[in-house]
């Protein structure tokens, strides 16, 4: 099996803030602007307006009018559905070819990450809390049932639940990039544990979600021991230089790569990636 760390949500480039953790820990993860969306206004996430929760934290350079590409799909709640939806995601151009020639398909396994920080409620608009620094956590999960070429088979033939999907809906944008959606498998069965759903958002934030190792740049992320490459095992995909891994007295710390969407770790080199990836998804779906 393949485990994508998958980058999504607002960044510095798009969007410009990081997503909200709300006061009671529910995550949201706010969709990139992008002509290739649906009105802001329309999507809900945590039964919050996201247009009216951009509104507030970007002082209203974005809000109900701005287009959104909410990609990945992973929140039944969020928009109007067809009968059938189950979670989803599409990816084009260089990060598709990439996890093309990673081989990732069926079966493999995404984790979602972005840049967050903690929200409150004042006098009716949202802000960020005074003093709490943004960070980059993991906000939900997708097991591969099925990976559908739009490109090579159009989108007039994909299920129908899926028209709406942006990658399906503006399918005439994205012709010769390499147009792909990875629908989530109906149950994650990663071997034990209770009857988990294929794809979700986490419930609530933990700080077994956080990426960022504590003061440092968000960038740099604390990692389990094993995640290290050694033995002449292949490292987690665009993190092959030595001096992206970084002893920090008893911790590992991984200087994460700035530009890239998908990172692939191959759990046939590293066999703890499963236990970590199921323990996470079973605590916090």
């Amino acid at each position: 099996m393949k485990i994508v760390i998958s980058r999504k949500g607002f960044d510095s480039g798009y969007g410009g803030v990081p997503s909200p953790v709300l006061p009671d820990g529910r995550l949201v993860s706010l969709p990139i602007p992008s002509a290739q969306g649906s009105a802001a206004r329309s999507g809900r996430a945590r039964e919050l307006c996201l247009g009216n929760v951009m509104a507030d934290l970007t002082s209203g350079r974005l809000n109900g009018d701005t287009l959104i590409h909410v990609d990945p799909d992973l929140d039944a709640s969020t928009l109007p559905r067809r009968t059938g939806w189950r979670p989803s995601f599409g990816q084009v151009g260089t990060a598709q070819a990439h996890l093309r020639n990673q081989g990732v398909g069926v079966g493999d396994l995404f984790l979602f990450f972005g840049w967050f920080r903690p929200v409150e409620l004042q006098a009716g608009r949202w802000r960020y809390v005074a003093g709490e620094k943004s960070f980059h956590g993991l906000f939900g999960w997708l097991r591969v049932g099925a990976v559908i070429d739009v490109d090579a088979v159009g989108a007039h033939a994909v299920p129908a639940w899926l028209a709406d999907h942006p990658h399906v809906a503006h399918a005439e944008s994205f012709v010769g990039q390499r147009n792909t959606v990875y629908v989530a498998a109906d149950r994650l069965r990663l071997g034990r544990g209770r009857d988990t759903p294929g794809g979700g958002m986490f419930g609530r934030w933990s700080p077994a979600l956080k990426l960022t190792a504590a003061g440092q740049s968000i960038s740099v992320w604390r990692v389990p021991e094993w995640f290290a490459p050694r033995d002449g095992r292949p490292a987690l995909s665009y993190h092959g230089r030595p001096d992206r891994w970084i002893r920090q007295g008893t911790e590992l710390h991984l200087r994460s790569v700035a530009k890239g969407q998908e990172f692939v770790l191959d759990t046939e080199h590293y066999p703890e990636a499963t236990e970590w990836a199921h323990k996470l998804i079973e605590e916090h779906a």
